[in-house]
């Protein structure tokens, strides 16, 4: 027995220090890992904050893009406005100074209109 006792001895060595060697391999490897994942999050936490001032000045300028489109906007709107209102008081000064020949240029659009009409009428037909 004595015999037999000392090959099973060796190889529960050998099997010892094979599962050492693999718990060593294991540790390394979640060490390498762990370490690795540390780097990315670094990196990922470094690129952030290096965006983060782009992303603000791009949506500043967005922002300053937006407002000026609304007051050019708001300014065109009011021009056009007070030309409706020139154009509307001209032309009653006219109608007034000119009643014959304002009721005759109305005379002629509205038969302009009328043939216009007319016209179109029949294609449809």
């Amino acid at each position: 027995m004595i015999a037999t006792s000392k090959p099973f001895g060796q190889a529960n060595n050998l099997a010892d220090d094979a599962a050492q060697g693999a718990d060593g391999a294991i540790r390394t490897t979640q060490r390498v890992a762990n370490e690795a994942l540390s780097t990315l999050s670094d990196k990922v936490e470094e690129a952030r904050d290096r965006a983060a001032p782009v992303v603000s000045r791009v949506a500043a300028k967005a922002e300053e893009l937006a407002r000026r489109s609304a007051d050019a906007v708001r300014d065109t709107s009011q021009q056009v406005k007070e030309r409706a209102y020139r154009a509307s008081d001209l032309t009653v000064g006219y109608i007034k100074d000119e009643p014959v020949k304002s009721i005759l240029i109305a005379v002629a659009a509205g038969a302009a209109l009328m043939a216009l009409f007319s016209l179109l009428g029949r294609d449809r037909r």
